[in-house]
């Protein structure tokens, strides 16, 4: 029987019993007597006896043991496991990085480099702890891009192998029957076809409940003009992709976020729904996270709003000019500079669109930019040229998997950077979950309206019962200041 020391064999197994939708994502199914994989609320009419299944952390791990996908629950999109998002190791670290695209570009030699760690190393660590190799983790992504570009485009195979990421249509041909047990073109008369204005429409699965009117505000209310906006509860974003530009348009369901995608590159699919995904905190466990809060002072906060997010970034470097644009200033002033910002330096979306018009201008652009037109003191005006040229040198990483401790240190480094500055690029640009930003006035003033000390280093001390969800701690407390925050 395969086990992983991170997965409970009764817990799974009862979680299976039950169909406990609140488990899809935290762990694969794997059916002895069937061969096939599914999510553990698999809805097949029939329990597998415990006898004959065995658990996995991913599809990756279950699709290298010889299991197929199941065609009735589709546990390759489930919502992805929280684990991934909380864990700093360097695990964590390189399926974030996986997920952003960085194999597909670079190879396993590539994703090792970022890291600075062998191939053998990573390998190593990947089988004991993932189940299956980094390869073999961005195979199974790439044929859940695969199977959206199949089913919801007109696509010709052959462009769809290539932009999903495979090296050869024979590659994409025994990687889709392998994995779904159907052919492309079986798969395709089973589809919906193309969508509307040439999007792309797939569901973004979350874990329920999701309040996506605080958060698709929190979002548009935070971006510069012509990046996003929300018209009728539709949230519609701009995003900078490795390959061109994208524009995604978002609309909450009771279990998914509907997602209509442009793309100038379809070999962007994947990542632009990873970012998307992080921008809106969906691979977010909101059940455990009120259970972790549950008998503590913020438990009848947590539990009136169970369905909060904390929204993340598409891009790391956009995240963090925002935040520093946003030092010591109201978020409506924060936001103008922005725009300014964008106004002055970001580039046509490529993608026309009624309501979007810009992308965020790249660390190169801004690395040497006259930025005094923008209204921004000189000391502002350095730092974030500073910024702009750590990250253009490739010193400074704000990707999904960089060190959070290391970049800390380094953002602490660049004069006009300070411990609330480097606090919110890790809880926004790395998707840090477990920071407390002590220095934010707001969320002091939130802690003491519930009695909690006003001294610093001790509601830093007090905080740390709330780890590793402090991230969510904190827009608790921030929620009940509204509109006062300046998070």
């Amino acid at each position: 029987m395969t086990t992983f020391a991170n997965l409970d064999f009764d817990r799974c197994y009862r979680a299976v019993e039950t169909r406990d939708q609140r488990f899809d994502g935290w762990f694969i199914t794997g059916v002895t007597s069937t061969g096939i994989y599914c999510r553990p609320s698999c809805p097949t009419p029939i329990r597998p006896k415990a006898k004959n299944v065995e658990f996995y952390p991913t599809a990756a791990a279950a699709q290298l043991a010889g299991f197929r996908a199941c065609k009735r629950c589709r546990p390759d999109a489930s919502p992805g496991s929280p684990e991934w998002d909380l864990r700093a190791d360097l695990v964590g670290r390189a399926m974030r990085l996986i997920a952003d695209g960085v194999v597909d570009r670079e190879g396993v030699a590539g994703l090792a480099h970022h890291l600075a760690v062998s191939e053998r190393n990573l390998g190593r660590l990947f089988r004991r702890e993932v189940g299956a190799t980094p390869i073999a983790v961005a195979r199974a992504q790439r044929a859940q891009s695969a199977r959206v570009l199949i089913e919801t485009t007109d696509l010709r195979f052959t462009d769809v192998a290539f932009a999903a990421g495979f090296a050869s249509i024979r590659q994409f041909n025994d990687t889709v029957r392998e994995v779904f047990a159907k052919s492309p073109t079986e798969l395709r008369k089973a589809g919906s076809g193309s969508t509307n204005s040439g999007a792309i429409g797939l569901r973004l699965a979350i874990r329920a409940p999701l309040n996506s009117d605080a958060l698709f505000g929190w979002v548009a209310g935070h971006a510069p003009n012509g990046l996003a906006t929300v018209t009728n509860g539709v949230l519609t974003r701009t995003l900078r992709l490795p390959n061109g530009h994208a524009v995604a348009s978002l609309t909450p369901q009771a279990d998914h976020v509907w997602c209509e995608i442009q793309l100038e590159s379809f070999a962007d699919l994947s990542v632009g729904v990873a970012r998307l995904r992080r921008l809106l905190d969906l691979d977010a466990d909101p059940t455990s996270i009120a259970e972790h809060f549950a008998g503590s002072a913020l438990a009848d906060l947590v539990a009136a709003d169970p369905g909060l997010r904390v929204p993340g970034a598409v891009d790391g470097f956009e995240q963090a000019v925002q935040t520093i644009l946003g030092q010591q200033v109201s978020v409506s002033a924060g936001q103008t500079f922005g725009s300014r910002l964008v106004g002055e330096f970001g580039e046509p979306l490529l993608i026309p669109h009624e309501l979007v018009d810009r992308v965020f201008p790249t660390a190169e652009t801004l690395a040497d930019a006259d930025l005094s037109a923008i209204g921004l003191t000189g000391a502002r005006q350095k730092t974030l040229t500073n910024l702009a040229r750590a990250v253009a040198a490739d010193g400074l990483d704000l990707s999904p998997g960089a060190d959070r401790a290391a970049t800390r240190e380094h953002l602490l480094a660049l004069a006009g950077v300070g411990p609330w500055t480097a606090d919110m690029i890790a809880m926004r640009a790395l998707g840090d979950p477990d920071v407390f930003p002590v220095g934010d006035l707001v969320l002091r003033k939130a802690a003491e309206r519930l009695g909690f000390s006003a001294d610093r280093k001790e509601l830093a001390a007090q905080s740390l019962d709330w780890s590793p969800w402090r991230s969510y701690a904190s827009h608790h407390l921030w929620a009940t200041m509204y509109p006062e925050s300046s998070d």
